[in-house]
């Protein structure tokens, strides 16, 4: 098989600034729910890119936990490579990926950490085997082995048996958008493409070029 051969004519939906809400948010959850409805595998997966201090990229993907208006929310480790790069350089990049859908939605903006009470609610909702690994799990450190994780899990379910509290090192964060794009492939690679920009307490909507 020769990889540059694959090819995929895209012909599900279309995208315009007619039918587009002027809001991105609001376009945004009509997609997003879209992509729930249609049962895509794991439709709140999303690509988190961000910049070390030696400008080198990375990228991981990490679970929207939360979006209004204040910006998207996911949770992690403070202390894991994302956390180390969002604390010396707070802005980032999130993409979904629909492929189902033929549709792929980016947003960049500004981080911030979300508040104490913001993590505590929704740690406490996790399954407690969650909570239990986000203290087992020294993330994005080396380990020895799997059994160092299993054996950090055992220790602190013993510790804290039903009620783990939240690591101080584990919290939420919030992606404040200031530029969002929605691509809808089209056939023959003339895809629909609208970027959203941030213009005082408004948004501009644009047509780019795909």
């Amino acid at each position: 098989m020769n990889i540059a051969d694959l090819r995929k004519s895209y012909e599900k939906a279309e995208l315009n600034e007619n039918a587009s809400h002027a809001n991105p948010l609001k376009q945004f959850e009509q997609w997003l729910q879209e992509a729930i409805t249609s049962e895509v595998p794991e439709p709140n997966a999303m690509t988190l890119a961000t910049v070390a201090s030696n400008l080198r990229p990375s990228t991981r993907v990490v679970l929207i936990k939360g979006c209004d208006e204040r910006g998207i929310v996911w949770y992690t480790n403070y202390e894991s490579q994302k956390g180390q790069e969002l604390a010396g350089n707070p802005f980032a990049a999130l993409q979904f990926h629909w492929v189902e859908l033929e549709r792929v939605v980016r947003i960049e903006g500004r981080v911030e950490k979300v508040s104490d009470e913001e993590s505590d609610a929704y740690f406490h909702s996790r399954p407690l085997d969650s909570r239990i690994g986000a203290w087992a799990s020294p993330q994005s450190q080396v380990i020895d082995g799997r059994t160092v994780l299993v054996t950090n899990a055992a220790k602190y379910a013993a510790q804290f048996m039903l009620s783990p509290p939240r690591p101080p090192h584990w919290g939420g964060y919030r992606l404040v958008p200031d530029q969002w794009q929605f691509w809808q492939g089209r056939k023959s690679r003339l895809h629909d493409r609208l970027r959203y920009t941030q213009e005082g307490s408004g948004w501009l909507r644009e047509r780019l070029a795909p």
